[in-house]
């Protein structure tokens, strides 16, 4: 078999599939993610990551990056990349909540199912989190899994089969070959602690445009908004079949919505005021993670964290990586390549970025009235005074996404 071909089968989760698609981490891994990046203090972040940093750094994965990290991270002057990746994989205390995924015939193998690069940019501060469709065909380069094999490069498969082939190290590679983007901390979790950290932030409020009533997950809930929590959650964040036009792509967009809201949340002073519940978070979080070894350091972490917490809503946007449609496979997406340069380009200069995309039925959320901006101090709820018809740049129509200051509701598929 040449090396372009080698590959196991793994099931097609672009399209609408009879078979309920993976758990889709989001909720675990987010909540980590952002109680890296928006931890309220470096007495409180030390003390956490101190005590977990055995563990991470146990497990902690090197990415190899073309240049030396400084010891500082206000020394990135051009800011950094952390990549966040949810792999789908069955654990044996949580299987029996997921049905066929865990016993049926593709309950085997690890897929790196969510894929998030968050990009934090140079003065001012501003965060760009850029969705991934697991189903993007794309090239993915020589890697090598943990065993010390080399797998050969391949020069069309889904971005969800890189971790199967080399880890943590390998998703990072096959983003930055595609993006251009060089990945200076990486971080992996599976769904195992979904139901503990939800639970730990007292749940994330998500709104419902129309209901959502979807056999595949056993989700049933009404329009208007809810407060979800442990397995209710999971199952809002893997419904497929519940919202827009029933495909990956539609889920992304509600596991957005999900996203700003938690992201509200953790920097409202009824998270990141409250030191008990930052460090149950922290604890649940990173006892399960799996870390680049240039994140398993606990001071860095606070580094980052003391680096974004006051950025304002507006400057903290979702968007999804531009596709099509594969021209030979319809349950896969190829990318938009003149969309997605304009989009990093946007990102490079710092710009404040416009979403100009118009939701559709087929969109998982639509967007509704924006939310106040309440950052946690004066500073952040000050706008950019940089912000210029200059430095703002209106995104391609074909690239989805929102900021954290609006508010979106779930597309639900019962009119």
């Amino acid at each position: 078999m040449s090396p372009n071909t080698r590959r196991r089968r793994t099931i097609a989760r672009h399209g609408q599939l009879r078979t309920p698609g993976p758990l889709n981490q989001l909720l675990k891994f987010i909540a980590i993610g952002l109680a890296v990046v928006l931890v309220s203090g470096a007495s409180v972040a030390a003390y956490v990551f101190y005590d977990l940093s055995t563990t991470v750094t146990a497990n902690a994965v090197e990415l190899e990056t073309k240049t030396e990290l400084p010891p500082d991270i206000g020394e990135y002057k051009e800011g950094f990349n952390l990549l966040l990746t949810g792999v789908d994989t069955c654990e044996e205390a949580y299987a029996a909540y997921f049905g066929e995924r865990c016993s049926g015939s593709d309950a085997e193998g690890t897929l790196n199912d969510v894929n998030l690069l968050v990009h934090v940019s140079q003065e001012p501060r501003r965060i760009t989190v850029v969705s991934f469709p697991r189903d993007l065909l794309l090239s993915i380069p020589e890697c090598e899994d943990a065993e010390g094999d080399v797998h050969s490069a391949m020069s069309k498969q889904p971005l969800n089969v890189a971790y199967t082939d080399g880890g943590l190290n390998c998703v990072a590679k096959t983003i930055t070959e595609l993006t251009g983007q060089e990945i200076q901390f990486a971080a992996s979790v599976t769904f195992g602690g979904v139901i503990e950290i939800t639970n730990a932030i007292g749940g994330v409020d998500v709104c419902l445009a129309t209901p959502i009533k979807d056999r595949y997950t056993g989700l049933d809930m009404t329009a208007g908004t809810h407060t979800v929590q442990g397995l209710e959650a999971l199952q809002f964040l893997r419904t497929r079949h519940g919202v827009g036009d029933g495909s990956d792509l539609g889920r992304i967009g509600n596991q957005q919505q999900y996203m700003s809201s938690l992201v509200r949340k953790l920097i409202s002073s009824e998270t990141l005021g409250n030191v008990p519940m930052m460090l149950k978070l922290a604890n649940t979080g990173l006892s399960n993670v799996e870390a680049s070894t240039s994140l398993a350091d606990p001071m860095k972490i606070v580094q980052i964290a003391l680096a974004v917490k006051s950025v304002p809503f507006e400057d903290i946007v979702f968007l999804q990586y531009p596709t099509g449609t594969d021209s030979a496979n319809p349950n896969k997406v190829v990318a938009n390549k003149s969309a997605a340069q304009a989009m990093w380009d946007a990102i490079n200069a710092n710009a404040q970025l416009q979403v100009t995309h118009e939701n559709t039925a087929n969109d998982g959320v639509v967007v509704t009235d924006p939310v106040p901006a309440a950052p946690t101090d004066a500073e952040a709820a000050t706008p950019d005074a940089a912000a210029t018809p200059d430095n703002v740049v209106a995104l391609p129509d074909s690239i989805k996404g929102n900021s954290a200051a609006q508010q979106t509701c779930s597309n639900g598929n019962v009119r």
